[in-house]
């Protein structure tokens, strides 16, 4: 059986293990199969298993790289994809009971590429159900169960790529793919201790995902590393006669320092107010990864981020396009399945979105990402905390969990709304992590930039992972 130190390493070092043949593709495979099918399940973390796929795919890989036939850094490397993306013959349930035996006829664009470039895919990773479409109010919005962060089984991994979260940071797969409409991917891998990559809108195709909201939508890696979350982006980025909307490509830039280049010396806005309202654990940790940034870059403090309505915007879009997306369940009455109580009611309201506040949010939004464009343009990135609390525990109502502080004055500064903001203009945002706060859970600090800014974002995110060692801890799950 391999070591942790094997599976707990990044995609790059597993890749080199691979091509060196210190290790095999088969062998690395069905250890992860054996963490998959034992602490899966504990997590509740796994919708499928694709046991008998994954060894086919990686006795595959095994003979191709024994043959000298590397397709590419993933080559043999054992993946996770969220539920929501199309397997061929394989459930795809969108985490919801209704559809627990939906099965597609055909890949999504981005798992057929990942098998192009040689990934094996384990299973199908738990998600909220719907992906959070329909407002639901608990952790316990998945017919799987809530998913647990391997840092503190009793608190959540986050939405709605809950189980892409908690199988990476577990050691379940190596790298997962998981999805973002206003903040899926960075906030379990926020919860989970990782790198969470949420590309520019358009440049990862959507052909063959689940679709919430076709103008916020975004596919992209949950990973233990920046650098990797690079690699898997080249793999599964670029244009797709299948998805419209698809725009541009993406060729990962090699880290600078394994290349001998120049150290390039970055600018960051970092965003007043912050860390307002944040606990101070994520405060306290968001300051010190400051102080490490300013050895990496030009630091510019108390950055005014542009005030608009973000939150409020998306709700609306999000309301609109989840009616329209869900409008057969929502009619047939199928909602009453959900398993969240929110969710079998939420439908209703979306409803009823007006269209008139459907196109005012639509009008504001070319304003706003005007605004985030002149701001962007004077920066490498800006920074702030990915979310000013750790996960909240499983088990309670979002809105009702014990011992919560009682809310501060509304008068009171309020943090900028980057994750909402950035998603309604389409931008990229890495998220790393920063340290421990509160019941041994993960903090994470995200960095937002402009349009296809991603090689810049993935460099900062590098140079600040090879200054600090946040990214090498391991969470006390127990071992299989």
């Amino acid at each position: 059986m391999l070591s942790d130190d094997v599976l707990f390493a990044s995609v790059r070092e597993q890749g080199n293990l691979l091509r060196t043949r210190r290790i095999g593709a088969v062998e690395l495979t069905e250890a992860y199969l054996h963490r998959l099918e034992t602490l899966g399940p504990e997590l509740q973390a796994v919708v499928t298993v694709t046991r008998d796929l994954a060894l086919a795919q990686a006795h595959r890989a095994q003979q191709e790289i024994l043959a000298g036939k590397m397709r590419s850094p993933l080559h043999g490397i054992p993946y996770g994809a969220k539920d929501l993306l199309a397997t061929k013959g394989i459930p795809t349930t969108w985490g919801a009971a209704p559809l627990r035996h939906q099965v597609f006829d055909f890949d999504a664009t981005v798992v057929e590429r990942l098998r192009d470039a040689g990934a094996v895919l384990l299973g199908k990773l738990a998600m909220i159900e719907l992906a959070g479409g329909l407002g639901y109010n608990n952790p316990d919005a998945s017919f799987t169960g809530p998913c647990r962060t391997p840092w503190n089984t009793a608190h959540w991994s986050g939405g709605s790529s809950s189980g892409s979260g908690s199988a990476t940071a577990a050691a379940l797969v190596s790298f997962s793919l998981g999805s973002e409409t206003s903040g899926s991917i960075l906030n379990p891998a926020a919860n989970c201790g990782l790198a969470g990559l949420r590309p520019t809108y358009g440049l990862v195709s959507r052909h063959g995902a689940m679709a919430l909201s076709w103008t916020l939508d975004k596919v992209g890696p949950l990973c233990r590393t920046a650098d990797d979350c690079g690699l898997v982006l080249a793999a599964i980025a670029g244009r797709d006669a299948k998805d419209v909307t698809t725009a541009g490509e993406f060729a990962y830039r090699v880290r600078g320092v394994e290349e001998g280049g120049p150290t390039r010396r970055f600018r960051i806005g970092v965003l007043k107010d912050a860390t307002a309202r944040a606990e101070p654990e994520v405060h306290d940790n968001f300051l010190r990864a400051v102080d490490v940034l300013r050895t990496l870059a030009a630091v510019e403090p108390e950055v005014p981020f542009p005030d608009f309505p973000y939150g409020p915007a998306v709700g609306v879009i999000v309301g609109g396009d989840a009616a329209s997306a869900f409008r057969g369940m929502i009619e047939s009455g199928a909602v009453r399945q959900l398993q969240d109580r929110a969710d079998r009611v939420g439908g209703f309201a979306s409803m009823l979105t007006l269209a008139a506040d459907y196109v005012d949010a639509l009008r504001l939004r070319v304003k706003m990402r005007a605004a985030l464009d002149d701001l962007l343009s004077r920066y490498d990135a800006v920074v702030a905390p990915t979310y000013g609390e750790t996960a909240e525990p499983v088990g309670h109502d979002f809105d009702k969990i014990p011992g919560a502080p009682p809310p501060p004055p509304e008068d009171a500064p309020r943090p900028p709304g980057v994750v909402p903001a950035g998603n309604l203009a389409g931008l990229p945002a890495l998220c790393v992590p920063t340290g421990l706060g509160r019941n041994g859970l993960p903090t994470s600090m995200q960095f937002l930039g402009r349009a296809f800014s991603e090689n810049t974002l993935l460099a900062l995110g590098d140079r600040f992972q090879q200054a600090t060692d946040w990214h090498l801890k391991r969470p006390p799950i127990a071992q299989p």
